[in-house]
């Protein structure tokens, strides 16, 4: 027991410096955790002797990641990602598992490893994409949604080849006859039933009268999904107690508390599939580094430029501009923790070697590393590229431009009508100023050409978006958006007209406020300090038992 305390100390410890490091240097923390196993496995002088235990403990990493997967699933979902989506997540899974197939092949690998390997380049990375949108503030822009859109296609795609691997669980690298597969397709689809069932019926009804204690419903959650899964793996089933916890959370899914149960349950994820990443990096083969390194590089190639450009023609023939394509294509760019689960149990089915689990691995570690730099710069990506992107786009592409095209003289162009945006809108609207809006998100502009507002969808940071907002005549641009680089993109924009136009920016924080100053700003909003001085005036001239009353 002391050992193993000991072993699993020095694993928290090293990746909980690591991660910090790699959020520093804006990085995902699986890299972290996948570096911690190479440092103590081989690269390092430790010598730790509980494999098996610290397997065990992977496996219930993925059997807590899918039980989330499973929980915050909505198949309704489904529906709702639109046919865009849907078209590119499946081309783009098809086209990519071929060529990468290929290129497998012609490496080397025989064709059981080759399908596995182009399965894995197949997936990106929805935890992570999610994240990096999220701190650009790119999650309701039209390209982030067609992102999370065909990631979602992904993600059930993955959990399909998931549960179908599984259901080989006692296959031990033999040969699968159709029979065999018909098998697993039948008992998988009686499973998804029956889930179904208690998802709609039972677990709903049951789970509010637990939810009275919230420590009861997370002992609940978790031994259901243990139950669950020892279902599932059991010998007449025969699937693999990962996709049983899938199953459980998908069965919790339709229940009110399935928010709360999420919560709860995320910080048990974090830690069990911390030790799946980190167990990676510790089995990861360097005796023999040049056999994997330049595959590894060729691979990582392929995803983090083919990828891309697969997603591009695809965008391109559907008739989106080439901008939004080339944002889409960037967050397939690298491949997903699915690819590992994939190749880990590739492994644990006999089906493949070690060496193609490092192999896949140090492919994730390197466009991991490449794509998140190469999502939160973007815009200085397309910057440099957009002149050669022409062949992406058709001559009849029309989402970048929404709404009807006039002249417009001493107007103001208002970045951004959501939240702020929306107050500053009405004031202008109620001073009847001429405004014409610009935002990246399509519902926003849905509704704004409802009220017969003048409108356009796009980024203010690009040229063609500038134009049509007609930049150089108006007289005040307002920009709400509070992401530094689009707002220093946007002074330097106006800075190259010869007119004198007045700009207003949002920051947030003082450094950002002095920057955007320093560039030209003439008056830049810090909204938590106009926040607390509103309310120290209303409480200055008010008293404060008729604070109530002033609404």
């Amino acid at each position: 027991m002391g050992s193993i305390f000991f072993e699993i100390t020095i694993i928290v410890c090293l990746a909980s410096l690591l991660s910090i490091l790699f959020r520093l240097l804006k990085q995902p923390t699986i890299l972290a955790y996948i570096l911690t196993g190479i440092i103590v496995g081989p690269f390092g002088q430790l010598q730790f002797g509980n494999q098996e235990i610290f397997r065990t403990l992977a496996e219930l990493g993925i059997t807590f990641l899918l039980f989330m997967v499973g929980l915050e699933l909505k198949l309704g979902e489904l529906r709702s990602v639109g046919k865009v989506a849907v078209i590119t997540g499946i081309a783009q899974i098809v086209f990519t598992s071929l060529v990468g197939y290929a290129i497998a092949i012609l490496l080397g690998f025989s064709s059981l490893a080759a399908l596995y390997i182009a399965v894995a380049l197949t997936f990106s990375s929805t935890i992570i994409i999610v994240k990096l949108l999220s701190d650009k503030k790119d999650l309701k822009s039209l390209y982030g949604k067609i992102a999370v859109g065909f990631l979602l296609v992904q993600d059930f795609v993955a959990i399909l080849i998931l549960m179908v691997l599984s259901g080989f669980n006692q296959a031990n690298g033999t040969a699968i006859s159709f029979a065999d597969f018909g098998l697993v397709l039948l008992k998988g689809f009686l499973l998804f039933a029956v889930i179904l069932y208690l998802s709609r019926k039972i677990f709903p009804r049951l789970t509010d009268i637990i939810a009275k204690s919230p420590e009861t419903l997370f002992l609940f959650s978790i031994a259901w999904a243990f139950f669950a899964s020892a279902v599932v793996s059991s010998a007449p089933i025969g699937f693999s107690i990962e996709i049983g916890g899938f199953l459980a959370g998908l069965a919790l899914a339709n229940s009110s508390e399935n928010f709360q149960i999420a919560a709860r349950i995320r910080a048990l994820r974090d830690f069990f599939i911390t030790i799946f990443f980190v167990l990676l990096g510790m089995n990861m083969v360097f005796a023999n580094l040049g056999a994997v390194f330049l595959p590894a590089l060729i691979l990582a190639a392929f995803v983090l430029i083919g990828n891309p450009i697969i997603v591009m023609i695809i965008m391109g023939l559907l008739r989106y501009r080439k901008r939004t394509s080339f944002f889409a294509g960037l967050t397939v760019a690298q491949i997903s923790e699915f690819s590992l689960i994939v190749v880990f149990m590739g492994n644990k089915l006999g089906h493949v070697s070690n060496e193609v689990v490092a192999l896949v691995t140090l492919v994730g570690v390197i466009t991991f590393a490449l794509s998140s730099y190469m999502i939160l710069g973007n815009n200085t990506l397309y910057r440099w590229l957009g002149r050669y992107l022409n062949i992406f786009e058709r001559k009849d592409a029309h989402e970048e431009r929404i709404g009807k095209h006039k002249i417009f003289k001493e107007h103001i162009v208002l970045v951004g009508a959501n939240r702020i945006g929306q107050s500053i809108l009405d004031s202008l609207k109620s001073l009847n100023h001429e405004v014409v809006v610009v935002d990246f998100d399509p519902d926003i502009i849905k509704r704004l050409e409802g009220q017969n507002i003048d409108s356009f969808f796009g980024d203010i940071t690009d040229l063609d978006i500038q134009e049509v907002a007609q930049l150089v005549s108006a007289k005040l641009v307002i920009s709400t958006v509070p992401d530094i680089e689009d707002n220093l993109l946007l002074l330097k924009g106006v800075k190259k007209n010869k007119n004198r136009v007045k700009v207003i920016v949002v920051a947030q924080d003082d450094e950002e406020a002095r920057q955007l100053y320093k560039e030209g700003a003439d008056y830049v909003v810090l909204p938590h300090l106009a926040g607390g001085r509103h309310i120290a005036k209303i409480i200055s001239e008010n008293k404060i038992e008729n604070i109530g009353r002033l609404r």
